[in-house]
């Protein structure tokens, strides 16, 4: 008896100590990834929380204001937001916070408070924890008008846009279809006695977007309030032309293994097959290579750098214009589609290749199927970009001036002879150099809009204008260069 007596007090010893060491045990972790600082009308809600297998007895998020508590998401009741397995010990809620959802929030001060509770010891127990995120209540929107007037849009080209955000510190620019283009400070394109809230927004309708794509100006705070100002626009359409691409092995046999060396991060099964290795490059690698080009937009300049038109390469041909669509044969047969975003221009071969306006080198390297490249900003999201070159004379960071050589024409990557690469890019994503080299393009859509927000405007459009783009009539204008040669 006096065992048993003794082995019972042990397993309560045991239980106790069990049941004290699982009240020690680290709680769920829990992170607030939205929202960060404002809470709007209605705001994105991102919560993460971390627990063994995703396993929690409680979660709760509410908003707590002026000494009130008011339910945002339980286990129990979800609302609108939504919960999913983000990975095995993390679950994800998210859903939307905000006025719109908790009609007693008024402006200033609140807080996000998240309480997570895990079970321990087999559900005896459970522990807890709570994470707290400091916000803003607004519920002012943004405004924004257009200042500037006569927008008219190529397809696959560029435009421009002045206006006026406010609070001037808001996150603002143009919005075409599901595409945004941030704005800038006009003062950073030389428009005299610039406010702070007079913004410049360089837009695009993108090759391959639709010709009706919506077109505004947009204003948002940090706590997710926006603002829209619509504005009159004429959309010119463009014929893009049609190609047939002939690849041979004595092509594959130049261009594949040169290509692999350089990407170490495209994966192929059997890099002596040059056949299926080339699709890779076209394919994977051109999409890696285009996200790579669209990254370097985040180094531009908030103020412009170019002077004047942009020049084409001197004396060049056009071999190959903006938007080819090409079709690739191997043998006879079709084996692959892709879309040319460019100019090939072509001189002689090993030919110096000027920068076609003042700027900073972004990048300079070899990069994929356009070899060796080179990347110059030109500040508020323009940049140009030069490949295929055979020599690289200039390093990033470096200012060019227009006309300075930053290196030599070549075949690198895949060109299929000695020519120049060049396309415009605006906030990464290509645009057609056409209405860069013209006098007339820059004069009437870009220095004319810049002059006229200078002086005092009468009126603006405001942010509930509804005005309805007219619509396209006119035809876009011829490409400039010679005559197009096969090579």
């Amino acid at each position: 008896m006096r065992y048993v007596l003794a082995f019972i007090v042990a397993l309560l010893v045991a239980a106790g100590a069990a049941f004290l060491w699982a009240g020690r045990a680290a709680g769920p972790v829990i992170e607030i990834r939205e929202p960060s600082k404002a809470v709007g009308l209605s705001s994105p809600l991102d919560v993460a929380v971390t627990a063994p297998r995703g396993n929690l007895a409680r979660l709760d998020i509410t908003v707590e204001q002026n000494g009130q508590s008011y339910a945002v998401f339980s286990l129990g009741t979800p609302g609108s937001a939504t919960l999913t397995q983000e990975a095995e010990d993390r679950v994800r809620i998210t859903g939307e916070v905000g006025r719109k959802g908790v009609q007693a929030l008024r402006g200033g001060p609140a807080r996000i408070l998240v309480t997570a509770e895990r079970p321990a010891l087999f559900g005896l127990r459970r522990i807890s924890s709570q994470a707290v995120r400091e916000v803003v209540v607004s519920l002012e929107p943004p405004r924004a008008s257009v200042v500037s007037v006569h927008h008219f849009v190529n397809h696959g080209g560029a435009e421009v846009v002045v206006y006026r955000a406010t609070p001037p510190d808001v996150e603002s620019g143009v919005r075409v279809g599901d595409v945004t283009y941030p704005g800038f400070p006009a003062a950073g394109a030389g428009i005299p006695a610039a406010d702070p809230a007079l913004k410049v927004a360089f837009f695009a309708l993108l090759w391959d977007q639709d010709l009706n794509a919506p077109i505004s100006v947009f204003a948002r705070d940090a706590a997710g309030n926006q603002a829209r100002a619509n504005f009159e626009y004429r959309v010119f359409p463009k014929p893009f032309k049609k190609s047939r691409i002939d690849i041979s092995d004595a092509f594959l046999q130049r261009v594949v293994p040169e290509i692999l060396q350089h990407s170490p991060g495209l994966k192929v099964e059997d890099p002596n097959d040059l056949v299926a290795s080339f699709l890779a490059i076209n394919g994977t690698l051109r999409r890696q290579n285009t996200e790579a080009i669209a990254a370097l937009a985040k180094d531009t300049s908030p103020k412009i750098s170019w002077d004047g038109p942009f020049t084409q390469l001197t004396n060049s041909q056009v071999e190959a214009s903006f938007a080819d669509q090409r079709t690739y044969f191997y043998g006879g047969k079709e084996i692959d589609r892709q879309v040319h975003l460019g100019f090939d221009l072509a001189v002689t071969a090993n030919v110096p290749v000027a920068v076609a306006n003042r700027g900073t080198v972004v990048y300079a390297d070899f990069l994929g199927i356009y070899g060796n490249t080179v990347v110059v900003d030109h500040g508020m999201g323009l940049q140009s970009l030069y490949a295929h070159l055979s020599s690289i004379e200039v390093k990033p960071g470096d200012t060019v001036q227009k006309g300075q050589a930053i290196g030599r024409s070549g075949m690198t990557g895949l060109a299929g002879g000695d020519h120049l690469h060049f396309t415009m890019l605006l906030n990464g994503h290509p645009v057609t150099p056409v209405d860069w080299w013209s006098q007339q393009w820059m004069e009437d859509r870009v220095l004319r809009k810049f002059r006229e927000a200078g002086a005092p405007i009468p009126t603006a459009q405001a942010a509930t204008s509804e005005t309805k783009p007219a619509p396209a009539t006119a035809a876009p204008k011829a490409e400039p260069g010679r005559a197009h040669r096969k090579r």
